[in-house]
């Protein structure tokens, strides 16, 4: 997005050097990384990044307010309310389309949010790689808040591990070492000290939790929680000694329930220059805009894209039976502002990540995380095939 600085970086790119720059990455797993990484990272000028951060912050104030847990208690599916809910989420990882205005300028339009953990561990890996292979711009950061590497582990090891043992912490996930993100697991274990635990070897006994590790039964304080519920679907006859919604002593970093709370289901709430316009679905009471190419349809409870229509016509509305559970969202127009070595340009998304410490009034934006695109959607599957695509990460101007 800055002319300079992405044609110095095209101009000294090469196929041997990108396949230097993965080799090197993917020594930090026992596995090859599954994703595909891009060939660039992508460098924000200023004016971008101040748009971004300040509509974050029009989120949080939203996030912040004494009724926000009253306004979204419906979020959260009744079979799938976790006890022991915390005040407040852990993390926020806020995602924007990069979209051009009518003047030209670089500016962002909100897609999604989630009171969810991303990738801390493999990002805070993925830049450090770029700028051992890559010449990057000095005045250039992929870090806020003068963060600097060290603050960064130490953030995280606040965070998750507190003041516990790093042994009596796990990151919960479902075959762990199956999961394409498994090389965060790694990384964060590398990090911070705390190994992925799969659902199904925790020991439940009364109300105290349990895992084996090198060979002792070992009790667990913590959960850093990287497992959603849609998961789960997938295994419908997974047996397991402890279920999420059982009451157990544990504290949840990344309480399952804001994973619900901070969603789709509260983008009707959001109003900003840069969040596009966005209704419940059982809000038109039938009379819906007459452009309804120029809205997608998005269910509530889905992950990954699932459930998202975005050509629609009137049946498709009026045929869903349970309209409370969708949104109606003005559509995005991504524009293609990353330039290639062939001439071509590629979409980019953007999410800005976010930790809240235990005892802090507000979160603190740390990191964020890129994702470039050809496809119509961004994702795995709408981009098959494809160079210049994949997972990224932004250095953004000082």
């Amino acid at each position: 997005m800055q002319k300079d600085i992405r044609a110095s970086f095209n101009q000294s790119f090469s196929q041997e050097k990108y396949q230097d720059f993965l080799a090197d990455l993917n020594t930090a797993t026992q596995d090859s990384i599954e994703f595909r990484v891009a060939e660039t990272p992508v460098f924000v000028p200023k004016s971008l990044k101040d748009k971004l951060i300040s509509t974050c912050e029009s989120i949080i104030e939203v996030i912040a307010q004494d009724d926000f847990k009253a306004k979204t208690e419906k979020a959260i599916p009744v079979h799938q309310n976790v006890p022991n809910e915390n005040k407040h989420t852990s993390f926020l990882a806020i995602d924007f389309a990069v979209c051009q205005n009518e003047q030209g300028e670089f500016v962002p339009q909100l897609i999604e949010l989630q009171g969810f953990p991303s990738l801390f561990g493999f990002q805070y890996l993925l830049s450090e790689t770029f700028q051992k292979h890559y010449q990057l711009p000095e005045n250039y950061d992929f870090l806020f808040n003068d963060v600097d590497r060290k603050a960064y582990i130490k953030a995280l090891h606040e965070l998750i591990v507190g003041d516990s043992k790093p042994k009596n912490v796990i990151i919960l996930e479902i075959y762990p070492e199956k999961q394409k993100t498994r090389v965060d697991f790694e990384v964060t274990e590398k990090l911070i000290g705390v190994k992925a635990v799969c659902l199904t070897k925790i020991i439940k006994e009364g109300k105290k939790l349990f895992y084996i590790n090198e060979g002792v039964k070992t009790p667990i304080d913590r959960i850093y929680n990287r497992l959603i519920f849609d998961d789960l679907t997938n295994f419908p006859d997974l047996k397991t000694d402890f279920n999420l919604t059982d009451d157990v002593e544990v504290e949840w970093i990344g309480h399952p329930n804001w994973f619900f709370r901070i969603s789709k289901y509260m983008m009707p709430f959001l109003k900003n220059p840069y969040i596009p316009e966005c209704r419940f679905l059982s809000d038109y009471d039938g009379e819906f805009p007459e452009n309804l190419a120029e809205y997608v349809l998005k269910p509530l409870f889905s992950f990954a894209g699932t459930g998202v229509k975005i050509n629609i016509d009137k049946s498709d509305l009026t045929s869903i039976p349970d309209p409370e559970n969708y949104i109606l969202q003005k559509k995005v127009k991504y524009e293609p502002v990353i330039q290639t070595t062939d001439g071509s340009s590629v979409k980019c998304e953007i999410r800005m990540l976010y930790i809240w410490q235990k005892d802090e009034i507000r979160p603190i934006l740390l990191s964020n995380l890129a994702r470039l695109s050809r496809g119509e959607m961004i994702g795995v599957r709408f981009n098959k095939d494809f160079d210049w695509v994949g997972g990224s990460v932004c250095f953004m101007e000082r």
